[in-house]
């Protein structure tokens, strides 16, 4: 699942070259919105928040999450699409761009003034409005769960996905397991988290070991690989509230603890 930082570059890259024009093709495919036609409406901006993308045309917002599967694209017109177009949830259109949303896991409608209905439960976003001290508060107010999960709640703190949640549980040496109440310099860990979103918005390669052209992640999908730091294999299991939100983990048995 695309996490914050790729949400974020999407929105950049389809604001800077859809911002400001009119649409001249609305084509949604999604059984809900389908009669929906925005043609001449202006786009006025894309933004991401956490995992979410917002466009923003007219009086409406286009709300969409990539899930698993999902990607927007830009294309010239006339240009070969890399997907095919029966994936196509929506082609937004303007004089000079096509906008492609593939495999979208959520894709809906709604009126701007009506936009927090969608996004409105979202903890501070760590690419946005960031508020660390709001972030930690909200992680402390149920101290018994689980850090992994806490950091995947986005309504905790909104745009860490998966592989940052691996990657941060190994880099400040506690278990995905460990319970909130115990970790140990929480603050630092919510730092740590802005610290590295941060620094990979702009990359098309996410990197937390600092290697570009090496190994760019500690522990995340390295099952049964020897840790970077120690040399003991990486472990890999499951970890979610119920069975149906059961997601991998990976760490490292002798730097987490």
């Amino acid at each position: 699942m695309p996490e914050g930082d790729t949400v974020y570059r999407s929105a950049k890259n389809l604001n800077a070259a859809l911002a400001g024009q009119v649409l001249t093709r609305c084509d949604i495919r999604v059984p809900a919105f389908a009669t929906v036609d925005l043609t001449g409406e202006t786009i006025e901006g894309v933004a991401s928040r956490g995992k979410h993308l917002l466009m923003h045309v007219g009086e409406y917002t286009l709300h969409s999450h990539l899930k698993m599967e999902g990607s927007w694209h830009l294309y010239r017109h006339g240009s070969k699409w890399f997907r095919p177009e029966f994936q196509a949830r929506a082609i937004l259109g303007t004089e000079e761009f096509l906008a492609v949303g593939f495999d979208l896991g959520e894709f809906e409608v709604v009126r701007r003034d009506d936009e927090d209905s969608v996004v409105g439960y979202l903890g501070p976003d760590l690419l946005g409005d960031w508020q660390a001290e709001q972030a930690l508060a909200n992680l402390r107010a149920n101290p018994e769960r689980e850090i992994g999960l806490a950091l995947l709640d986005q309504r905790n703190l909104a745009g860490l996905g998966n592989v940052y949640r691996a990657e941060l549980c190994f880099l400040r040496g506690v278990l995905p397991r460990r319970p909130v109440g115990e970790v140990p310099e929480l603050e630092k860990l919510v730092e740590l988290a802005w610290r590295l979103i941060d620094a990979n918005k702009d990359r098309a390669q996410r990197t937390t070991t600092g290697q570009l052209n090496g190994q760019r992640l500690w522990v995340y999908g390295r099952t049964g690989k020897p840790c970077l730091r120690c040399g003991t294999p990486i472990q890999h299991g499951e970890l979610g509230d119920t069975a149906l939100t059961q997601r991998d983990v990976w760490w490292c048995p002798n730097c987490q603890v």
